[in-house]
Formats: C-alpha cells, structure tokens, sequence
C-alpha cells in the first residue's frame, strides 16, 4: 500500500446531523473498492481506480436501477453497503453521480480522490461519531448559570484554567508522526526541566487553511495583469492542551512607597515559559509569600513558573512551520512590572503549582487539581 497513491473516497456527506449517522450509510473515509447492481456476487463488484471513472459507472447503473450496492473498505475490515444513485447538484457541463443514504435523503456523498492517509483520519472522524455510547437518545437543552460557575470554580475569572499549543509542521515535515515527535519532546523537556506541567487529553489532530498571496504572474506567464490572486493551502497541525501543575496559586503584590522593584527576577526557559529565579529578602515578592515558595521549589525540583500575569497567559502559544516558539514578549512583561511600580499599585499573578506543595496563601478552588490528578492540592496557611 503506497500511502501517496489515490483512491476513490468519501470526503465528506451532506448531512449535518451527525448523530443521525449510522455503520449502514456512506460515511468519510469510506474507501470505495467497488459497485455493483446485484451485491449478492462479490465477482459482480466493478472497481473504480478514479472519482470520474466511478461517476461514469454510476451513471450507467442508474439508467437501469435507482439503488446500487458498494463495497467500502473501513479500517481493516470491507463491508458492503446499498446506497441510491443520485446527480451531483451544480454540475453544469457534464452530468456526475454519486451516492446517498437509502435511509435518509439528505445524506448525500462527497466522492473525492483522496490519499490513504486522508482516508484514515476521515475513518477515525467517523468510527467516533458512530460509536458514541448514548448514540439515539433524544437531547433536550437546559439552563446554565454560567456566570455564577465561573466566578465560583475558577482561580481568575479570566482564566481558562486549560492551556493548549499549537504545533505546525515544518517544512521538511510530510507526515503527522514526525510532528508528534517534536510535540512530546517539548512536553517532555519542560517536564523533565522542573516545569509543573499536566498533561490533560491525547493530540488533536486537525487540518485549518493558510492562505498566500501570489501574483498573476506566479499563476500563469500567459497572463499579462498583475491581479492578486489567493492560493490556499491545507496544513496539518496537532494543538496539545495540558494543565497548569495541580493548580493555580494567585498572589497580590503589593509594593511600599520608594521601593523600585517587586523583588522577583524572572527569567524564560528553553520551552517558552517565564518563571522566578530569585526572590530578594524584605521586598513585596517576598511579603506575598513568594521567597518560602521559591526556597520549597528548588527543594523538590520544580520550577517557579508564573502561569499569569494580570490575568493575562504567559504561556507560550504556538510553534511555527520554522520551529521558533511563539511566547510572551519579555520587554511587555518587565514593563507591565515597571508601570506598576510607578503607579504603586499592586500586581497580582499565578503560580503552577505541583503535588504536596505547602503556601502560606488561601486554599483555592479545587477545578483544576481535579482535573488534573483527582487529589486537590493540600495548602498549609
């Protein structure tokens, strides 16, 4: 099996109720392998190497018969499915066919001439949707009081308590495995470098647009205008989301008139993150209860990482297709400090904070530790 070799797939189906699907339609990813009148005889089956060459047999079924029986491939195993020939709408120049649900009308085919890979992550799409357990029962909406639940189960009401990165391929990058490689690397380093990361679900792996701008020229040298013209491309990328350690842990500091700094040096790692590197004695940092913090980190390995600032992320965002990772501008961070000092006011930030770590700060809430590990963060006041 050549992966960059193309077969006749279902790309998509224009059926928007997805938990109206179910195993005996066309559903994406389907590979399919062949068509017959008479599914009985497997010898009956005719193949189709190609969308048009598929579209010409249906075609030729359909003058004598309104159903038409497919043999699909999904994942490992080949099933054969009844399904009605009906026209490709908006097709003016020539006439296409392709399938649809018996079941259901509206659940129309998109054939499209598709690699092995794009079939395969098309077929894992599917098999979840098909698979749900509370599959077929009826859903009803209720009421939520949303913001009562947010201002009473997270640490900052800005907070999304849940972080995530975005990794792009890079150039050289032609399949998903060596992106996946780089993703646990950076996850695993900024573990293994004291970093209080959880890892909170497995990859997801989706496909998003980008658009460059070319000229005429670019498009075709017989062209003579010079119009600006969009060429879109679809790039595969994998956002991994993790937790801040077992929880966030908020601090206020608050400065002492002529004092010129907070008293933390921060510093960025290798993998994105700011955290303190030293706390000074006698300052606003140490007041907070930051020195015991710091001096109880170096103790058990991890790293002071500041998860917030102001209510605003400092956690690194992206990875582009050139591996530089995209995260907070350092001059932005010292001068959100400098201008609070000006003004005397107070600052107030998060900590990751990690197992069995002790604060002499209030208990907070315990969403995100439960999410993260089931056991709430024990603080110590």
């Amino acid at each position: 099996m050549v992966p960059s070799q193309t077969v006749v797939c279902v790309k998509q189906v224009k059926q928007d109720a997805a938990e109206e699907w179910d195993e005996s339609m066309p559903l994406p990813g389907d590979i399919i392998e062949g068509v017959a009148e008479d599914g009985v005889d497997d010898e009956s089956f005719v193949s189709a190497k190609a969308r048009s060459e598929l579209s010409s047999q249906l075609g030729k079924i359909n003058r004598v018969a309104e159903c038409v029986w497919l043999k699909v491939r999904r994942g490992e195993d080949t099933v054969k499915l009844q399904a009605c020939v009906v026209p490709e709408r908006n097709v003016k120049m020539q006439k296409k066919f392709t399938v649809r649900a018996v079941s259901d009308e509206r659940h129309v085919a998109v054939l499209a001439d598709l690699t092995f890979e794009e079939c395969f992550e098309l077929q894992e799409m599917s098999r979840r949707v098909v698979n749900l357990d509370f599959k077929g029962f009826h859903r009803k909406g209720m009421k939520y009081d949303w913001k009562l639940k947010v201002g009473s189960y997270l640490p900052d009401q800005r907070s999304t308590v849940v972080s995530s990165i975005l990794f792009t391929p890079l150039e050289r990058e032609r399949g998903i495995e060596a992106s996946t490689v780089r993703v646990m690397a950076w996850f695993s380093a900024a573990v293994s470098s004291g970093v209080p990361l959880s890892l909170l679900s497995s990859f997801y792996i989706f496909h998003f647009k980008e658009k460059n701008q070319v000229t005429g020229k670019e498009l075709s040298r017989s062209r003579q205008q010079q119009n600006i013209n969009t060429i879109v491309n679809i790039v595969r990328g994998i956002r991994l989301w993790f937790l801040p350690g077992v929880a966030e842990v908020s601090f206020e500091l608050f400065p002492q008139t002529g004092e010129a700094r907070f008293g933390m040096d921060i510093k960025r790692t290798e993998e994105g993150f700011i955290c303190v590197y030293y706390v000074t004695t006698g300052t606003a940092a140490e007041r907070a209860g930051l020195g015991h913090l710091f001096e109880q980190a170096k103790r058990t390995g991890h790293l002071l990482v500041i998860s917030r600032l102001q209510g605003k992320s400092l956690m690194p965002s992206t990875v582009d297709s050139e591996g530089l990772i995209h995260c907070c501008d350092y001059a932005d961070i010292k001068q959100a400090l400098f201008s609070a000092l000006e003004k005397t006011d107070s600052i107030k930030l998060h900590i990751m904070s990690w197992p069995g770590q002790t604060a002499a700060v209030p208990p907070v809430s315990g969403a995100a530790a439960a999410l993260a590990s089931g056991q709430p963060l024990c603080l110590k006041c």
